[in-house]
């Protein structure tokens, strides 16, 4: 008795199933027939298919393939697939200083990744995470007194130029042997203060007293602080395990 409910059950769901199938069928018809009557073009998506819509977006800019996930529910279906995305994003982030670390959620679609990406490569507003995150090269600047370029190898040729590095509780560091540095505690903060309207009014960083470091951010995503004297750039880390930056959105 068991068997036979379960196999009338199966061919109940089965009758469901087909005449859903025909009520879908029988509304695109129909939806066929009023865009013949008012003279309106067949959906490309009902005549090519998805797979030979999706191979036609695969030519198109980023910009365009997000554009197409407004016109309908069956393009934002071929649109936003992830298989259409992943290059993309992988060609975004190519050549790339950073890659934030907001682009490593496991649960964000392809399209959701590519969007955040491109909102934080220009955002301008620095974290402690970016600080910390990176290694940085400093260099003095032109109007820096000459003793004091004279102590950077970068502007005398005859080495590298010298690193600082940011730790998460506040503290600022160099490398040993640093002619720049000697031995100096130093700590950073990070200073934004806000119009009211919400805007950012001014943000800069500053190390102890000294004179403070606007902030700018380059095409690469890479960071850049600097004043009248010296300025800070931030080290490409493209292969850094877990990537770098905010895990959340900050604007």
């Amino acid at each position: 008795m068991a068997e036979e409910r379960r196999r009338r059950k199966r061919e109940e769901e089965e009758e469901e199933e087909a005449e859903e199938w025909e009520r879908w069928k029988r509304g695109r018809r129909k939806r066929r027939k009023r865009r013949r009557r008012r003279g309106g073009e067949e959906d490309p998506v009902d005549v090519l298919g998805e797979e030979v819509m999706g191979r036609v977006m695969e030519l198109l800019d980023a910009r365009s393939v997000a554009r197409c996930t407004a016109v309908s529910r069956a393009w934002r279906g071929v649109a936003a697939d992830d298989r259409l995305w992943a290059p993309k994003c992988a060609e975004l982030m190519a050549g790339k200083a950073h890659i934030p670390r907001l682009t490593m959620i496991p649960t964000a679609s392809k399209l959701s990744t590519y969007s955040m990406a491109i909102a934080d490569g220009k955002r301008t507003r620095i974290t402690k995470e970016d600080l910390c995150d990176h290694d940085w090269e400093f260099r003095f600047t032109i109007a820096a007194p000459e003793y004091w370029r004279n102590l950077d190898p970068s502007w005398k040729h005859t080495g590298p130029p010298m690193r600082r590095y940011f730790h998460p509780d506040g503290y600022h560091s160099a490398d040993p042997h640093d002619a720049v540095w000697g031995g100096h505690e130093c700590t950073y903060t990070i200073i934004t203060s806000f119009a009211g309207n919400g805007c950012i009014r001014d943000h800069y960083v500053r190390i102890n007293r000294w004179p403070p470091m606007k902030v700018s951010r380059k095409e690469d995503w890479s960071w850049e602080l600097s004043n009248h004297l010296y300025r800070y750039n931030s080290i490409p880390d493209t292969d850094k395990k877990g990537c770098t930056g905010p895990l959340f959105p900050v604007w």
